[in-house]
């Protein structure tokens, strides 16, 4: 196995906030993700109903709050009576921005298809001074992210590699590489680094697996339990 280069820095980035610390996609998780010193978190984007934008994983409420619905047929208001786990609610993507501040870069994962123009426009007018990358595994939907924002950095993320990863990046112009931990290996990444792209893996939450994706080299990695990376 390869040795981590000792000047090669790793990305310590939390997953839908720190969630292995705090109920996910909220407030609370984006500030533990800071106080664990992450250089990013990624946080999951949806529409409602009234077309506000918020931070969610899944179509539905149901796992992750006291409610029960599509969170496309709901509401803000409706959203917001919601409990997400230990007296928190569910953020808009404002709310969101305002709390990273300068103290944390958000990757910003596009969960369905016509988000890219709003959410572009809801981070360019809240002057977000930190940094950005947007990620989607709608790959078309990166494409609309670089039509809102030519210089914006995306990040093509993959379940499984049906297609050739390097290839499917270069196409839609993307700056970053999102691989399942699982998937990547030592030839991977060195060929998507030979491509002038930046590797993250996602999410790794063992120590030994943490272990061996710094030593293939990746860039980032993205874990539940940031503090073990």
């Amino acid at each position: 196995m390869a040795k981590e280069s000792p000047s090669h820095k790793v990305l310590r980035i939390g997953h839908r906030g720190a969630c292995g610390h705090a109920p996910e996609n909220t407030l609370a998780s984006i500030e533990k993700a800071i106080s664990i010193g992450c250089d990013f978190t990624e946080v999951d984007v949806q529409r409602t109903a009234d077309e506000s934008l918020i931070l969610l994983h899944d179509e539905r409420v149901d796992r992750t709050t006291n409610g029960k619905g599509a969170a496309a047929e709901m509401t803000l208001a409706d959203i917001r009576k919601l409990d997400a786990g230990g007296g928190q609610v569910i953020p808009t993507l404002e709310e969101a921005l305002a709390t990273a501040g300068g103290r944390i870069g958000l990757i910003l994962e596009l969960k369905t298809e016509g988000l890219a123009y709003d959410v572009c426009g809801i981070v360019r007018a809240s002057g977000f001074p930190g940094e950005i990358i947007y990620a989607s595994f709608l790959h078309d939907e990166l494409q609309h992210v670089r039509r809102a924002d030519p210089d914006a950095r995306t990040l093509v993320l993959f379940k499984r590699l049906s297609k050739d990863p390097a290839a499917e990046a270069t196409r839609l112009q993307a700056t970053h590489v999102g691989l399942r931990f699982d998937t990547a290996t030592l030839p991977l990444v060195k060929a998507l680094h030979k491509a002038r792209l930046r590797v993250f893996v996602y999410t790794v939450n063992r120590p030994a697996d943490i272990a061996r994706m710094r030593a293939l080299g990746v860039d980032g990695i993205v874990s539940s339990h940031p503090d073990r990376t």
